[in-house]
């Protein structure tokens, strides 16, 4: 009974944001942005249970695959309708490269940092780090491939079509390659284990009732989530470019954070980082590879969208964090240690822009400063991934990926 109490707590938090929507109900700020947080969160929580039941139909990889699709759908939507905007106002191209940035070093430099301080705190410090799967090289190898040609987009100072055949086939590749791993019988504990005892077409029909309604909660709570943060943050006379690359990706970054954490707190700290892995991979390819096509088809014609000398610098910086994340994890496991270096290193260069902002004065060239501080944020960031790079598992690790792709490919990612 409890844990059908569950279930239909989650469901009312979705809900009633979806009523209070249909109604034409609009709150202040801060009640609106309560609201919308709480559907997203019971979202959260039917999104990961859905997931841990569509295992037992579909492969691992392509439910947590799936479920990180409908969780980063809100960053989906806020920026390419940046990117569309951006072919009618140039000032738009700014904005969407500023919310693809923030996104996407947000996810590494708080999401895959946060996953391992909460597993230690969860088991008092029994376990220092998540473990990740043998057939999760799929990811792995993704990330390096697009973070490879990330760095390349800054010395074109464009995104183009180019970029978008390139990153898309990627993401073919990825998703082809999740398509093959065997299905296996999940451990279900709680409220999908509720959902599992039902016959299979009920089952099957709950699963996808859970996944669509969690996605039409999260989309419809979204945009007025970020807004009402938006709005607040205006009010305490935060600059708007900080408020669309910090902010905005918060608020639609959070229904992959809360679902990644809940499964570490269940004790899935494996699939939580999966989630956020997959999440990276999808934002790295899929997104960045959307951007072009959204400008061009606005546009009437498909030309590059071109990028400033500020834009091109936050792709490389967040280019060169992607590295650091991929030799990292070169060894198929991301410890306490590796997650407080990633989260120091970007709280310190969200400081560094920040404080210019907000206490102009005590700088001589605030914009200055912050290129410089963005630049050698980044070679800091390539710096210690060479640094990874020479320790001689690391570079085993990224050796044998490839080689663990193929034999879990030939035997179809039973590994």
């Amino acid at each position: 009974m409890g844990h059908m109490v569950s279930l239909l707590l989650a469901s009312g938090l979705a809900l009633q944001w979806l009523v209070l929507r249909a109604l034409g109900l609009h709150l202040p700020p801060g009640l609106e942005a309560f609201a919308s947080g709480l559907a997203i969160f019971g979202a959260a929580f039917l999104l990961s249970w859905a997931a841990e039941v569509a295992q037992l139909d579909v492969p691992r990889g392509v439910a947590l695959a799936g479920l990180a699709v409908i969780a980063v759908l809100p960053e989906y939507a806020v920026d390419l309708y940046l990117a569309w905007q951006a072919a009618r106002d140039p000032a738009y191209v700014g904005y969407a490269t500023a919310n693809m940035t923030g996104a996407n070093r947000l996810l590494i430099g708080v999401g895959w940092a946060s996953l391992v301080f909460v597993l230690w705190a969860r088991t008092r410090g029994a376990a220092r780090e998540i473990v990740l799967r043998p057939a999760q090289s799929a990811e792995l190898l993704a990330l390096l491939v697009a973070t490879i040609y990330a760095l390349v987009i800054p010395l074109k100072a464009t995104l183009s079509l180019l970029d978008t055949a390139v990153l898309l086939a990627i993401f073919a590749w990825y998703t082809r390659t999740l398509l093959r791993q065997p299905v296996e019988a999940p451990h279900l504990v709680g409220p999908p284990l509720v959902i599992a005892r039902l016959s299979v077409g009920r089952r099957r029909g709950a699963i996808v009732a859970m996944f669509l309604g969690s996605a039409l909660a999260i989309f419809a709570a979204a945009e007025p989530f970020a807004e009402s943060l938006i709005t607040i943050g205006r009010s305490l006379a935060v600059p708007e470019y900080l408020l669309i690359q910090w902010l905005a990706p918060l608020a639609s970054e959070a229904p992959e954070f809360i679902v990644a954490i809940l499964f570490v707190l269940r004790g899935a700290a494996t699939e939580g980082l999966s989630v956020l892995l997959s999440s990276k991979v999808n934002q790295w390819t899929l997104l960045v590879g959307a951007l072009p096509l959204a400008y061009g088809v606005s546009l009437g014609r498909f030309d590059a969208m071109p990028l400033t000398e500020t834009q091109a610098r936050e792709i490389f910086l967040t280019a060169a964090q992607s590295a650091l994340a991929v030799v990292m994890l070169a060894s198929f496991a991301l410890s306490v240690r590796e997650g407080a270096i990633l989260f120091v290193l970007f709280t310190a260069q969200v400081a560094t822009q920040l404080v210019p902002e907000v206490a102009p004065s005590l700088f001589v060239n605030p914009r200055e400063f912050e290129a410089h501080a963005a630049y050698a944020f980044a070679c800091g960031y390539v710096v210690l991934s060479l640094a990874w790079l020479a320790n001689r598992a690391t570079r085993r690790g990224l050796a044998s990926l490839v080689v663990t792709r193929a034999r879990v490919a030939e035997d179809g990612g039973a590994a």
